[in-house]
Order: structure tokens, then sequence, then C-alpha cells
């Protein structure tokens, strides 16, 4: 990555839109927090609080590895193939009787490798991500199915369950979610890698102009996606007894979403990480306020299309102003 450093820092977008975007996650979270708790108060108990901010910490954590992905100009819709195959390789390994703190560095490893070679035929063979990723989410669904023949891992030991684990009172992916999610941020406003990633997902050939290798930059962003991937998958697969040997349904969409609604641009080189973390917060807050409003969790799926169009629009609309 040795000519990614060398990139300028005049290739960082100055003003970065996400950012105010991460103002307005803020906002409507606290704003959910407090009107939903005014009409029913059990909402703001600390249990249904911590469930809030624990239980989509492991789509906050994909997310963040989507937005550099994104940033860098493309795409992954197999993400949540990626994070259920992860997952039951970490639950095969660990009732096999392997040690645990192998069930939980293999994914990442394995998860960093897999798409590092993804990365490699996108941007090498100069396949569309969008065909690339496709193509893998249904290998990897039917290659899962085929493996597993649908059936659920149990037999989990206590010690493997790393979501349940708690640091001073609060759970392990909460933990996750922030120190990954101040990495990341640090990665891309701080370092030559990062400020590469802005410069190729906003304007490849001017990047390439500034002697910046694009193809490594997009092989090691997707490395790096893959391995968070594999983070978020030893997250989901340790918060409950059972692992499912199955892709959560709609996960990949969900994790896009969070990306995209957290102010990262569709279209490449803008955005920020928090707001993605704190989408996917937000979704998590929504879900449980319908829950305790009494209204059916389906109308989740529209408040989340509704949103990502709503981003979408505000952001071709803030570049044909720019532009």
């Amino acid at each position: 990555m040795t000519t990614s450093a060398l990139a300028p820092r005049r290739l960082l977008p100055r003003r970065l839109p996400g950012a105010s975007q991460e103002l307005v996650l803020l906002a409507a979270i606290l704003l959910i927090v407090a009107v939903v708790g005014w009409i029913n108060p059990r909402f703001v108990s600390p249990n249904n609080l911590t469930t809030i901010f624990s239980g989509n910490a492991y789509v906050a954590v994909a997310a963040i590895g989507m937005a550099l992905v994104i940033i860098c100009g493309h795409i992954d819709v197999s993400v949540g193939a990626l994070i259920g195959v992860l997952a039951t390789i970490s639950g095969i390994l660990v009732t096999k009787g392997f040690p645990v703190w192998m069930a939980w560095l293999v994914p990442v490893l394995v998860g960093g490798a897999w798409n590092a070679g993804l990365g490699a035929v996108i941007a090498y063979f100069k396949v569309p991500s969008i065909i690339a990723t496709l193509a893998v989410l249904s290998i990897l669904r039917g290659g899962l199915i085929t493996a597993t023949g649908g059936a659920w891992i149990s037999g989990l030991p206590p010690d493997y369950q790393l979501a349940q684990f708690r640091l001073l009172g609060l759970p392990s992916p909460v933990w996750f979610m922030v120190i990954m999610t101040a990495v990341a941020a640090f990665l891309l406003r701080n370092t030559g890698f990062g400020r590469a990633i802005y410069a190729v997902g906003g304007n490849r050939e001017a990047a390439e102009a500034e002697g910046i290798s694009c193809n490594r930059t997009i092989v090691g962003v997707f490395a790096i996606h893959g391995m968070i991937a594999g983070v978020a998958a030893v997250l989901f697969a340790t918060q409950l007894q059972v692992i499912q040997s199955t892709v959560p349904n709609g996960l990949e969409l969900l994790v896009i979403t969070a990306a995209v609604v957290g102010g990262v641009s569709i279209l490449g080189g803008i955005g920020t990480i928090t707001g993605a973390a704190l989408a996917a917060i937000l979704f998590s807050a929504i879900g449980s306020s319908l829950i305790f409003l009494n209204v059916s969790a389906y109308w989740l799926r529209a408040v989340q299309g509704v949103l990502i169009l709503a981003t979408v629009l505000a952001d071709m609309a803030r570049r044909g102003r720019a532009g």
C-alpha cells in the first residue's frame, strides 16, 4: 500500500456531508427514546436500552466495512451470506473441540482472505462489484445450505459466548461497535490509505494520475471489509445459545442501508463511518419502538426503504448543486 500512502490530503473532501448526517441520526435516536419513553415508560428501561444498543451491534460493525467499500466506489451485496457462512464456521470449530480463541479468530482471517480474492477479481478483471458480489451471494447461500442441510448448531460452550460478555456493565458488542467505529474513522481521516479510499471512490482517473494504486486500494478495502464481517459474524454467532445455519434474512440490505443512511454516498467518494453505526442503532430503536407501541414490526422495512430513498435523493441533489 506504499503508493496509497502518498495520496495528498487535497484528495480528501474538505467537507464531508456525512458529518451533518451524524447529528441528524443522533437527534432522531434521542427523539425516539424521548417520545416512545413518554408514551410507554418500559421502553426506557435499562434492559431495553441495552438491547437497542447491543442487539444490532453486529449490523453496525458490518456496516463499518460496507461504508469503506461504498466510499471506495463499490458495493457488496454478499455480506449477509458471508456473515452466515463465517458464523457457521465459527460454530463448527468450537463444537468440534477447537479452542475458543480459534473459533473467534478463524472467521476473521477467512473473511479477510475470501474478500481479498473477491476484491482482486473486481479490481484486476474489471468485473462490476454488483455482478461479482451477486454471484458470490448465490455461491455462499447455496454452499451453506448444502453443507449444513439447514441444521442449526447447538451445544456451544459458555466461554464461547463472546457477545454475552460484559465489561464495566456494558455488553461486549457495544464495545466492539464503539472501538471499531473509532479505529475505522481514524483510518479514513488520518492515514494515506484512508485518503486513497476517498480518492479512488471520488475520481479513479484523478487518483491514478496522483500515483495511487487503485487496484491495490480496492483489494485492501475488500480485505478489511471481509475481516470486519468476520468480527460481525462472531458477534452474531455468540449472541444466542444456537447458531442458525441459514443466512439472516435481508441482512445485506440492512447493512447497506445503514451505511447509506449514515451519510455514505452511494456514488462513492463521500461519507463517514460514525453515521453508519448510528443508523444501525436507529433501526434497532425504531424496531423496538414499534413493539412497545403495538405496531406491526413489518413497518420497519417500509421505514428503512423510505430512509434510504430519501438519503439517496438528498445526496443526488447535493451533488447536483456542487456540480
